[in-house]
């Protein structure tokens, strides 16, 4: 949907963009803000990205094909666990995007200060965030930049997946400008490293071609964090962080908590696996061992219920002064004889 009039966007109070009214600003980055805006159409709040004015003219460039790749992206994508995108503009000296607004936090909000989810809460979150991804890859969207702060946790710990500004996906902007040689699995190049590099998987520490798989590293990475309490890896700087995503193995998350589950373990590693086709083969195949694994300790679970049931039942029938079956029999016998 277009706008009639453009209007630009300063740093200033805004009270409208497009045909929005503006509530409040919802927060501020170096390069860009969110706004609460009221669609006076459809009657509903949206959230309103748009990017700040002070950059330069490459910095906008750059800033501008990302919205519109966002959007590009996020508009194939109709999920329950990914964000919902209304509309997209960009003319005039104005660019933003309208979409769904969220109430809740940041994943990276909450593990900042060092917030313990439950191992079941963490299983729940991944499997959801492993169907949105699959999803996506099967409508030719691969994110490539998947970490807590595009995790968006609203009710019952309901993920929402944010921001796929660097997806790769059909009629992404970036590739209307690349030559025929420019692969579009390739996003990463030396003088311009775009994506968190904690959450990067090798391949792309690596400045090598990357495909759906990258995807599931990076999950893989964020439910080691969520279940460790810290990254799978840390240097002192970025060139070191790289190396020790390409060439070194994290402990296993049972190693460093000793509450979290073996079997949750494996599946983390797995995800991690150095080279992709040791990964899940598919982000659904991951959801699918998550699954197992919740299913096989809901059984176990009720086993043990089950058990100390029926352990429970033998202790209150057995006798409670102290006699033995044995002697009450004999009794019995006597009172019947003697009758």
């Amino acid at each position: 949907m277009t706008l009639a009039t453009a209007i630009p966007i300063s740093t200033a109070t805004v009270n409208r963009i497009g045909r929005f009214r503006i509530i409040r600003e919802l927060g501020r980055g170096t390069i860009g803000c969110v706004y609460l805006g009221h669609d006076p159409v459809i009657d509903r709040e949206v959230a309103i990205k748009t990017f700040l004015p002070s950059m330069s003219a490459v910095e906008r460039k750059r800033i501008e094909e990302q919205f519109i790749n966002e959007a590009r992206a996020s508009g194939r994508l109709n999920h329950t666990n990914i964000v919902t995108i209304y509309e997209a503009y960009s003319e005039g000296g104005t660019t933003y995007i309208a979409m769904e607004y969220l109430q809740g936090t940041e994943l990276h909000r909450l593990l900042a200060t060092q917030h313990k989810f439950a191992t079941s809460d963490v299983a729940s979150i991944i499997y959801r965030l492993a169907n949105a991804l699959d999803f996506a890859h099967n409508n030719n969207v691969v994110h490539r930049d998947i970490k807590p702060a595009n995790i968006f946790l609203v009710a019952d710990n309901q993920p929402k997946l944010m921001d796929f500004g660097i997806a790769r996906a059909p009629n992404r902007v970036a590739d209307e400008f690349a030559g025929s040689d420019d692969a579009p699995f390739t996003l990463y190049c030396k003088e311009n490293l775009l994506g968190t590099p904690n959450y990067m998987s090798p391949e792309q520490a690596t400045y090598s071609r990357v495909d759906h798989r990258t995807d599931i590293y990076s999950l893989g990475a964020v439910m080691y964090e969520m279940l460790t309490g810290r990254r799978p890896f840390v240097a002192e700087n970025v060139e070191k962080l790289l190396e020790k995503i390409a060439h070194r193995a994290p402990k296993a998350p049972h190693e460093i908590n000793p509450e979290v589950p073996e079997g949750l373990s494996a599946i983390v590693m797995r995800a991690m696996s150095k080279r992709p086709e040791k990964r899940y083969a598919s982000a659904h195949d991951m959801a699918e061992e998550i699954k197992r694994y919740v299913l096989a300790g809901q059984r176990r679970r009720r086993e043990d219920r089950m058990r100390q049931g029926e352990e429970q039942r033998r202790r209150t029938d057995r006798p409670q002064d102290g006699t033995s079956p044995g002697l009450l029999d004999k009794l019995f016998r006597n009172v019947l004889r003697k009758s």
